[in-house]
């Protein structure tokens, strides 16, 4: 029997000139056998100023959405998309192929059969390494007798390490040896019942991370490169308590100040039920990306950080067990002041993409000011808030001159 799905596909402006009249958008999803792309032709939307496309109607079902507005009434409204908690899957304009439903399932495929195409993507220079009961998923570049030292590379939420993976490859190539873990929780590594196995709480990430450097044998003192929220700010307490064990400190984009703004995903994350909801949105981590970012991520990215989010529950509830256990502003307060003149003396890199949505440059500023002499501020045009997949050459470059 033929399936079909009402999902509205997000609009992404182009510019700020788009116009603001409105139109009737019609979307067509589709699932191929191969996931090969159907013979298209243009649409025009001038509802964001900008051309979609649509795949050929043959064997395909037609799914029309409309949105309307008083032509009148038109130049006054802003047309700017509300969070809807029931846009689980197409309301990213890189997410339109996540879940597509055919006219004839078994012929074309389904969600389980999508899965299987993509299960084994993203998982470069990986493997999964057993530390302290549980499976982390960690990737790894360059060799043992690298002569220019370790790094090891944390990420933030909700994203995974597969964020890193031109810039390790590429420090590899320069000399180093490179490992970029899962945290517990994200991306490929095992996902621990909250309450059960693990408690999702600071002190239990740091423990379990100590448990995965003494397996991977990082004994000597070594470089560390953090990013993001969360369990990101998590790997910069876990260096204040370890001080003696860094080398050199690279931060890219990360909450580093108690007057550091929190993104709405997280406010929403704790919000009852709402945050049950949310935590379940297959495509939470590319939308919050490309969020942060001027950019918008590739399909074949896309369905990388998707994947874990689809593939089960638990990435989801860990996000939010994480979330809630976690508050932002005292732990932004606890890495501005353990930074500050007096009580570091490592040099610190502040990599900073000044297109960040959440973070604006301003926070990089007033960290640079807490540690002059130490911290060194290098600006990266033209990244967002992950400048390690918005411009990786650029951050390999800031690298390379700083270690």
């Amino acid at each position: 029997m033929a399936s079909t799905l009402l999902t509205p596909l997000l609009n992404l402006p182009t510019s700020s000139s788009s116009s603001s009249h409105t139109c009737i958008t019609t979307s067509y999803l589709t699932f191929s056998k191969y996931n090969t792309v159907h013979p298209i032709e243009p649409v025009l939307s001038t509802s964001y100023g900008y051309c979609r496309a649509k795949p050929s109607q043959k064997n395909r079902r037609l799914i029309s959405v409309k949105s309307s507005k008083n032509e009148e009434n038109g130049a006054e409204e802003e047309s700017s998309p509300a969070f809807n908690p029931f846009g689980f899957v197409t309301d990213n304009a890189s997410s339109r192929t996540a879940i597509q439903l055919p006219e004839s399932p078994a012929e074309d495929g389904n969600v389980g059969q999508m899965l299987y195409r993509t299960e084994d993507k993203g998982k470069e220079y990986g493997s999964y390494v057993k530390a302290g009961g549980f499976r982390w998923f960690v990737r790894e570049t360059g060799s043992a007798r690298s002569d220019r030292g370790t790094i090891i590379f944390l990420h933030g939420a909700p994203t995974q390490s597969y964020s890193y993976r031109v810039v390790m490859s590429q420090m590899a190539d320069a000399g180093f040896r490179c490992y970029a873990p899962d945290w517990l929780g994200f991306g490929f590594s095992e996902k621990p019942l909250p309450k059960y196995d693990f408690d999702y709480t600071e002190i239990e990430f740091h423990k379990e991370l100590d448990k995965l450097l003494e397996v991977l044998e990082v004994d000597a003192p070594f470089y560390l490169v953090v990013q993001g929220f969360l369990v990101g700010s998590f790997g910069l307490t876990w260096a204040l308590k370890n001080p003696t064990r860094i080398l050199k400190l690279a931060i890219m984009n990360s909450p580093l100040t108690a007057s550091s703004p929190t993104p709405g995903l997280f406010q929403q994350l704790r919000i009852p039920l709402l945050g049950e909801f949310t935590c379940q949105n297959a495509v939470m981590a590319e939308r919050f990306i490309e969020a942060g970012s001027a950019y918008v991520l590739k399909l074949e990215k896309a369905d990388v950080y998707r994947l874990p989010y689809l593939s089960s529950s638990g990435p989801g509830f860990a996000l939010l067990e994480a979330t809630k256990r976690t508050n932002f502003r005292d732990i932004s307060s606890q890495i501005a002041d353990g930074f500050a003149s007096g009580r570091w003396d490592k040099p610190i890199l502040l990599a900073w993409g000044i297109s960040d949505k959440y973070l604006p440059q301003s926070v990089a500023e007033e960290f640079q000011k807490g540690n002059p002499s130490l911290v060194q501020l290098k600006l990266i045009e033209g990244a967002g808030h992950m400048p390690q997949e918005d411009w990786p050459e650029k951050v390999v470059d800031a690298l390379k001159y700083f270690f």
